[in-house]
């Protein structure tokens, strides 16, 4: 039984991959064909949208546990995945079964009309289809990317979240912080409650602005209510108070509609887990390694401030990879005078940087590095492996490759591969 179920994963998982050839779309009508083809199972369902450039899978993760820790049966919606596919769809933290999988790529493709979604949209309403039948109490729901025309944008939740604004994906989204706010902000419903703990006055002023227009009631989280927050977030790193301090005011907010007691809130802060995000891990012979998703400038400060604060000791060994669609040479800038050795490796992607021009921006930031372009991260863990501390970072296809070689999380087959996507076209 078991290897018809694999077999019948591998078909779906190869149907899956298919749907990469349409890229990746802006704009909602594909996603609400294929939902009301299903029956339209958003509206069996509450939820809270999260949107965001950073922090938006640690806040979500933190709702998660909190509403899970309450007694509440919760869905968990997010993007990319690590390792498995699976990873995107979740229910009270276990992965959606393969055979669920196999299911529902079956059921969406014999009702759908057209074969033009992509497979972020399929796997939206997939999502949706699976958390209405586990009945599922409240689905926390992640923006894939932008906010405005992404797929998850068919919902009316019961709250919004806008994490922060910085620059990332400028040639979708916008080359301003402006522009980027507005399409972050398009998940602003009428209406609806919104929570934001951005900071750049300019992209303040456009979510204040949407809002108004909503009359969506805001609630700025700000640094000084994230230092002052009692319930602690188990994970590492000075931005997680704010993350967790957005957590909170999102909780207090939907009281009326969703209580939670105190103490839950305490303990679902208290017991979050989130692989790859300033993951430490410490192998057998005592030597440390921290996983960390810093994929674009903003993440890459984060952390940098997270090593200088946490990690004052010895200068750890840095293994960086990327996308070249990224801002690189930025973030090598900023992580160059962490370390006195760097390893540059390529990433499982076509869109992978070359691992010699990352070395040179490392070389140029920080000349008195030994810097060395490798083949890939088995080398480097290899040439690391009596060091005592190790960073490795940059790329999320990174960090899942790390997560399998370290024995962290079963191997899957390198369903990495499904976080490809081309660019992005605005459907009109």
């Amino acid at each position: 039984m078991k290897n018809e179920e694999t077999s019948g994963y591998a078909v779906a998982l190869e149907f899956l991959y298919g749907l990469q050839m349409f890229g990746a779309h802006f704009g909602l009508e594909t996603t609400r064909r294929l939902a009301a083809l299903m029956g339209n199972p958003q509206e069996k369902l509450r939820f809270i949208h999260v949107a965001g450039t950073n922090g938006k899978g640690s806040t979500c993760a933190m709702l998660e546990s909190i509403y899970r820790g309450a007694g509440l049966r919760v869905g968990l919606f997010t993007s990319p995945h690590l390792v498995s596919f699976r990873e995107r769809i979740q229910v009270n933290r276990q992965l959606i079964p393969e055979n669920d999988i196999v299911r529902l790529v079956e059921e969406l493709r014999a009702a759908k009309q057209e074969n033009d979604a992509t497979l972020f949209e399929f796997a939206t309403v997939m999502a949706l289809k699976f958390f209405a039948e586990q009945k599922c109490d409240l689905v926390i729901w992640e923006t894939g990317l932008g906010g405005r025309l992404d797929a998850t944008n068919i919902v009316t939740p019961l709250a919004s979240v806008i994490t922060n604004i910085a620059l990332d994906h400028t040639q979708w989204l916008g080359d301003t912080l402006e522009k980027i706010a507005a399409e972050k902000a398009g998940i602003i419903k009428p209406r609806v409650p919104v929570v934001t703990a951005t900071e750049a006055p300019e992209a303040l002023r456009v979510i204040e602005q949407v809002a108004r227009e909503n009359k969506a009631p805001l609630t700025r989280v700000q640094p000084p209510h994230a230092s002052r927050l009692t319930p602690h977030a188990s994970l590492l790193g000075e931005h997680q108070k704010t993350n967790a301090a957005l957590a909170l005011a999102t909780v207090e907010i939907l009281q009326p509609a969703i209580p939670v007691a105190e103490e839950k809130i305490r303990a679902g802060l208290a017991t979050v887990n989130w692989p790859g995000r300033l993951q430490l891990v410490t192998r057998p012979g005592g030597q440390k390694i921290l996983l960390d998703g810093a994929h674009n400038v903003a993440g890459a400060a984060t952390l940098r401030a997270a090593l200088e604060k946490h990690f004052a000791g010895p200068q750890p060994v840095i293994i960086f990879g990327a996308l070249q669609d990224k801002q690189w040479p930025d973030i090598c800038r900023l992580l160059a005078p962490l370390a006195a050795k760097i390893f540059t490796v390529p990433v499982a992607s076509e869109r992978t940087a070359d691992a010699g021009a990352l070395a040179n921006g490392f070389r140029a930031a920080n000349p008195a590095a030994e810097v060395a372009a490798l083949a890939g991260l088995p080398a480097a863990l290899n040439a690391s492996q009596d060091e005592p501390f190790v960073v490795i970072t940059g790329s999320l296809y990174l960090v899942g490759e790390a997560l399998e070689r370290l024995g962290l999380t079963p191997a899957d087959g390198g369903e990495r591969g499904l976080n490809e996507w081309s660019a992005p076209q605005i459907q009109r």
